[in-house]
């Protein structure tokens, strides 16, 4: 089964410049993208079964803005769009879809840069997405969250740690979150195949031009529960996929 993550960055704009032709030659099971910045009647109609997919959609009461979107080969089990929670429902932050043996969530985790009020936003999502999660890791649930993570966990995961150590997105209290996650019971699935190649970033600042010197971080992830690691054939981050100022990140399982 091949799992493809990506922050597109609006989909709309994406789907001119050969979404459907990236869904076509990857030919993933399942897609999920982030940062929609779209409702589904806003869009192309090709956009609401890309390739023949299903799609599951979660958009922002304000237009426009965050959203995210779940495609799918074969229909899941259930499908939710909404985490249960108002403050991040009404930003369209997460889609949740349920298959035969595995539950996945697909989310846009909030940006925190803007300012304090949005930090603390953020970092309240990130405390309450731990206490979501803790209970159903526990009972032994296999769970795979993807998304753009707005976070870069470790150094090698940036191109100027040093420099960058005061920026939202590589702040000490959202590292050690990132510990605390793992520690739940995750599993970073392109560290567990790749734990020490650097330079391999998923996102560079448009305003700095930064894709042109790999000036990046790694921001997007796919994690599986520990349960599944036995199933995992290979991860990869697709740098070389344009169209944003993501790239997509790929995972492979039995």
């Amino acid at each position: 089964m091949k799992l493809i993550s990506w922050n597109v960055n609006g989909i709309r704009a994406v789907y001119k410049k050969g979404f459907i032709e990236f869904i076509e030659r990857e030919n993933p099971d399942l897609l999920c993208v982030q940062e929609t910045k779209a409702h589904p009647e806003q869009c192309e109609p090709a956009l609401m079964h890309p390739a023949g997919r299903l799609s599951f959609w979660s958009s922002a009461k304000r237009k426009g803005y965050s959203g995210v979107a779940t495609f799918a080969r074969e229909r899941p089990v259930a499908a939710f769009t909404e985490i249960g929670m108002p403050e991040y429902d009404n930003e369209g932050r997460v889609v949740i879809t349920e298959h035969a043996d595995f539950r996945l969530y697909n989310i846009y985790f909030p940006n925190g840069g803007s300012g304090e009020v949005r930090h603390d936003f953020k970092q309240k999502f990130l405390q309450d997405l731990n206490s979501h999660l803790k209970p159903l890791v526990d009972a032994g649930q296999p769970i795979i969250v993807v998304g753009d993570y707005n976070v870069a966990h470790k150094p090698i995961d940036i191109y100027d740690p040093v420099r960058l150590a005061g920026e939202s997105g590589f702040l000490p209290e959202e590292r050690a979150w990132f510990d605390t996650f793992l520690s739940l019971g995750f599993v970073d699935t392109f560290r567990h195949f790749h734990p020490t190649e650097p330079d391999r970033y998923t996102w560079w600042s448009y305003v700095e031009r930064g894709r042109l010197g790999n000036r990046g971080w790694r921001i997007d992830y796919i994690c599986v529960t520990k349960n599944l690691v036995s199933r995992l054939r290979r991860a990869e981050v697709l740098d070389g996929q344009m169209g944003s100022d993501h790239c997509p990140v790929l995972v492979e399982l039995e």
